[in-house]
């Protein structure tokens, strides 16, 4: 993440229970993935070492939450047939996986009639969402991340994720169209 990396960074260290994460666009364009994806796409290898340089201060991060007893769950709702990105990302989510994340997919299809929030978000414990705000072209907005604490937010931002997490496919189970 951007300029507001140790802010992630602390919610999450401090995450009890559970934190999940839901993503709904179907490409980003943060300058930290350019040069993996651009690889991805030249080669169609994607780094999948959970100790490379790009993926060792993730897995570090999921590792010791997992380790404290957080559940980290991630669910993805995309369009189909999917985008390139969406492509990169799933060539990479075995990472996740290993790292302990759970991870499921959601075709936009199957997701037309639930109310969702308008960007993608992390709830911590139950209790903070934050949203990751985007550019049009998928980099960091400014500010790129928006912390919420009432409890109408949080209870919306966490039905919407359990009704998506609840019809989603496992990442071992979702094939790619």
């Amino acid at each position: 993440m951007p300029q507001n990396e140790l802010r992630f960074d602390d919610l999450l260290e401090a995450a009890r229970h559970s934190a999940v994460h839901l993503e709904m666009r179907d490409a980003y364009g943060v300058g930290d993935e350019d040069a993996d994806f651009n690889e991805w796409q030249r080669s169609g290898n994607r780094d999948s070492d959970p100790s490379s340089p790009y993926w060792a201060p993730w897995v570090d991060l999921i590792s010791r939450a997992r380790d404290r007893g957080v559940t980290v769950r991630r669910a993805r709702i995309v369009s189909e047939p999917v985008t390139d990105y969406i492509r990169y990302e799933h060539a990479g989510t075995p990472v996740n996986i290993q790292a302990g994340e759970q991870v499921r997919w959601l075709s936009r299809r199957n997701a037309s009639d639930l109310m969702l929030p308008g960007c993608d978000l992390w709830i911590f414990d139950g209790a903070q969402v934050l949203f990751n705000h985007f550019t049009g072209s998928g980099d960091w907005a400014d500010p790129p991340l928006e912390l919420r604490t009432e409890p109408g937010i949080v209870k919306q931002c966490a039905d919407a994720f359990e009704a998506v997490w609840e019809r989603a496919i496992p990442h071992d189970q979702y094939e790619i169209h």
